[in-house]
């Protein structure tokens, strides 16, 4: 079955401590649907972006590791969550309620296995 990453977007002045108790119960509860429903298959936050490593490969066959996120923007993901679905269709109606929960933006992305798994 497709599984799709339902990623939560922050700010990069993002405070994890402004999470309010109301917020944090609607995440759980999101959670609990998700699990109950058998699409979650993995949900977590992550760390600021400020916490980065970025790691680049280097023209003499070494790695250059650099503080910070990998890309210059104005949001990072913050967390996300792999949902297994039928497809794209079934994953939308979570990522409306995560949108609502984490009071945040998604994005949605199909994840692509290469070779694909095989069937059960």
């Amino acid at each position: 079955m497709p599984q799709f990453l339902v990623a939560v977007h922050h700010p990069d002045n993002y405070v994890p401590s402004a999470e309010d108790k109301s917020m944090i119960e609607d995440i759980h509860a999101l959670n609990r649907d998700m699990i109950a429903a058998g699409v979650r298959v993995l949900a977590c936050g992550l760390s600021p972006a400020g916490n980065a490593k970025t790691l680049r490969a280097q023209t003499d066959g070494g790695v250059l590791i650099t503080d910070g996120p990998y890309l210059e923007t104005k949001e990072h993901i913050g967390g996300f969550w792999i949902l297994e679905t039928a497809d794209l269709d079934q994953a939308l109606p979570w990522a409306q309620k995560a949108v609502v929960a984490c009071r945040a933006p998604v994005e949605v992305r199909a994840m692509l296995f290469k070779p694909a798994p095989k069937e059960a």
